[in-house]
């Protein structure tokens, strides 16, 4: 019996075995399976969290970005901002220059307009006063040159009339581009004081009125007739360029480069041979 006994235990012990073997075997690869299964998803949270990384890396690049552009915005707003003010600043101030400028024009229009009334009258002064009131204007200043005696039909003028006055009336008429009332003044005050220093400037300057009223011809007479006149005079200069204006407005054109030539040579330090030479060079240029 013991032997029975003995043996029922050794095929139960064999029994239990295969048993567990077998639930081993059949347990190994539902473990295995877990175990893949496990890695699987281990390998996908390792590329989650390279892909999350990833992202973070670009976010910060571009938050980076983003503060590197709205760093230049700024600074180029402040740019724009101080860029206008310094504009606003200069529109204001001329503005203000306008303004200042407009009030001081106004101001000389009013002051020219002044002063042109008193011309007018005092030219109405001057060819109204009758030869009857020459006799009682009393005597002359005895250190003035004694005046030429005028000729028939010339404007009177009044005695003890300053060659002052007299130069500033021609002056206004001729400023005003009255060009034959200034003939008259600046004759008027060669008749009267033709010893006076400013006796050459008015010969020259009836040149430059017919030359600007386009009496070539009389121009240039008048200026041959300062040259003759005042061969030392300080207007000679002027009169030798304007002359030569003339000549070749009147396309006499070589006349015209012979007396510039003589200009510049003979007064070479000159304003007016300076603009002579300049019409040379003009001339030269095919």
């Amino acid at each position: 019996m013991n032997r029975n006994m003995c043996l029922f235990s050794k095929s139960a012990f064999l029994t239990t075995v295969t048993a567990i073997a077998m639930i081993v075997a059949l347990a190994a690869p539902a473990s295995a399976a877990a175990d893949k299964e496990q890695q699987q998803m281990m390998a996908d949270i390792r590329m989650l969290q390279e892909q999350a990384q990833l992202l973070a890396n670009m976010l910060r690049s571009v938050t980076d970005a983003l503060k590197a552009v709205n760093a230049k915005i700024d600074d180029q707003t402040n740019v724009e901002r101080k860029a206008f003010a310094d504009s606003k600043l200069t529109i204001d101030n001329l503005t203000n220059d306008m303004r200042v400028v407009r009030e001081k024009l106004d101001d000389s229009n009013v002051r020219i307009s002044s002063l042109t009334q008193e011309v007018d009258t005092m030219r109405q002064s001057v060819q109204q006063v009758p030869l009857s009131r020459l006799s009682s204007a009393g005597a002359p200043d005895a250190t003035a040159p004694r005046a030429a005696a005028a000729p028939a039909g010339a404007p009177t003028v009044p005695a003890g009339t300053s060659p002052t006055r007299l130069w500033d009336l021609a002056m206004a008429d001729y400023s005003a581009t009255q060009w034959s009332l200034a003939i008259q003044g600046f004759e008027s005050y060669l008749r009267t004081f033709p010893t006076y220093d400013k006796a050459d400037d008015a010969q020259v300057y009836i040149g430059h009125s017919f030359l600007s009223d386009g009496k070539y011809d009389k121009a240039i007479e008048a200026y041959d007739k300062a040259i003759r006149s005042y061969p030392i005079g300080d207007a000679l200069p002027d009169a030798y360029y304007r002359k030569g204006v003339a000549l070749n407005a009147l396309k006499q054109v070589d006349e015209a480069r012979t007396v510039w030539d003589f200009l510049v040579m003979t007064f070479p330090t000159s304003d007016a041979a300076l603009l002579a030479k300049q019409k040379i060079d003009q001339s030269k240029k095919p």
